[in-house]
């Protein structure tokens, strides 16, 4: 039976399940404004929902594989096996299989591909039986202020979709479609209601941010982005991350020198340094292209936080390409890595490629990158005691330990600093006593 409303619906529940990255975490919140803009209320135990949408990631396999089993969890409910609730699949999945997808999972009511997730509000109606009155049909806006709860004391903004690059190991093409870049309204909009919402941080993603602005008819840059938003919320640390190499521009660098509230911080995926693995990736660069860069970033902002990715077990990937990316990563010149083994990717370019490796030694290649990067990082953190940093306090550990983040730390990928005071929310100025792995203590 429909159930008929105005304006509303009358209780009706519904869970949202968010899978991997943080650009997953940004459509989660979008689709979840919109459904409570439209009457529903979020509810966060799936069994007492009327609706679960999982918003799955794909973009390696481990990942998909996460995805299926948090989707087989909910679809093992009591209120789902019963009939009682409705399971949405939303996100990557949905765009990287397709009609494959569904075909294997006829038990989920209804798959939400990226591009569709506008309209989960339709979706959801169409599943509960909600009919809405004239004027109030399949409401697409946001609500105009931030939700109760929305924002921590930081938040990630998307501020474009897609990627062009085509690089030969990666889906996400398949899956986000081609590159396009939000407009600045839009885009201050968000950073608008996360600052109101509390968040004393904002972190710009993309999957690839330095392009963003450069397909308008009168094209923008990400410098140009970066320094508005800086000048608009002077008390809001900005930081940009998934900068390309291409996007270190001389111009971005200007305005992370100039401005105290941009993050001397920058996110430089790699993923190797061996000029002919590069090349097979259908990637530019080089170790000593990577090094002047290195070298450029540091004369332009002395006091720069360095992160990068690598992958190890590349296909036909030799003894002697990876002993130089080891080499590199020993040298130190990031400050964090992160190191994943390669995955081959169906309907990537270097799924089919030849002198592909067994799982076991991409995953050995890739321990062995890690435990190097890491000696290395601990060591660059180390060298941070007795120096002070801004940080911004977040909160409290189950034992009452008062913790937050410095400037040179980026969100849940690079550690804490543990306090000795301040209230969260608030941004301080410490002086580093000791450090533990990526961990800092106030002294």
């Amino acid at each position: 039976m429909a159930v008929e409303i105005d304006g509303g619906v009358r209780g009706k529940a519904v869970a949202l399940i968010t899978m991997g990255c943080a650009k997953n975490e940004v459509d989660s919140q979008h689709m979840t404004r919109r459904l409570m803009a439209a009457g529903y209320r979020m509810e966060e135990d799936p069994s007492r929902a009327d609706c679960i949408i999982v918003n799955t990631c794909s973009f390696i396999q481990s990942a998909t594989e996460e995805s299926l089993e948090a989707v087989f969890e909910v679809l093992g409910l009591d209120n789902v096996a019963a009939g009682a609730a409705k399971v949405v699949v939303a996100g990557c999945m949905p765009a990287r299989y397709g009609a494959q997808l569904e075909e294997s999972l006829p038990e989920a009511n209804s798959f939400v591909p990226c591009s569709k997730e506008d309209d989960i509000v339709a979706v959801v109606d169409g599943l509960l039986g909600v009919v809405r009155g004239e004027g109030d049909e399949q409401p697409r806006y946001q609500a105009a202020g931030a939700l109760p709860g929305e924002y921590g004391t930081y938040a990630y903004v998307k501020i474009s979709d897609g990627c062009d690059r085509r690089c030969a190991y990666c889906a996400i093409p398949a899956i986000r479609g081609a590159y396009h870049s939000f407009p600045f309204a839009a885009i201050d909009g968000e950073v608008k209601r996360a600052v109101e919402g509390g968040a004393g941080e904002i972190c710009l993603i993309a999957q690839d941010t330095g392009r963003w602005g450069q397909d308008f008819e009168e094209p923008l840059s990400l410098a140009w982005l970066m320094d508005e938003l800086a000048a608009r919320y002077p008390q809001t640390w900005f930081r940009v991350l998934y900068l390309q190499p291409e996007g270190v521009t001389d111009q971005l660098l200007a305005v992370m020198a100039a401005r105290d509230n941009v993050c001397s911080y920058l996110d430089i995926p790699l993923q190797h340094v061996d000029k002919a693995v590069l090349r097979s990736m259908n990637r530019a660069g080089s170790r000593e292209a990577f090094e002047a860069l290195v070298e450029r970033v540091q004369a332009a902002v002395p006091d720069v936080t360095l992160r990068t990715t690598l992958i190890a077990g590349y296909p036909g990937e030799t003894e002697e390409q990876f002993e130089e990316l080891l080499d590199f990563a020993a040298a130190g010149l990031f400050d964090y890595v992160g190191v994943f083994p390669f995955s081959p990717e169906e309907g990537t370019t270097a799924c089919d490629l030849p002198d592909q490796w067994e799982e076991a030694v991409r995953m050995e290649r890739a321990q062995e990158l890690r435990d190097v990067a890491d000696s290395a990082s601990c060591a660059k953190v180390a060298e941070r005691v007795g120096r002070s940093f801004p940080v911004l306090v977040e909160g409290r550990e189950e034992d009452g330990q008062l913790f937050g983040r410095a400037m040179c730390q980026a969100p849940e990928v690079d550690g804490c600093t543990y306090l000795v005071s301040g209230e969260v929310g608030e941004k301080r100025t410490v002086t580093i006593g000791d450090t533990l792995f990526y961990e800092m203590e106030e002294e």
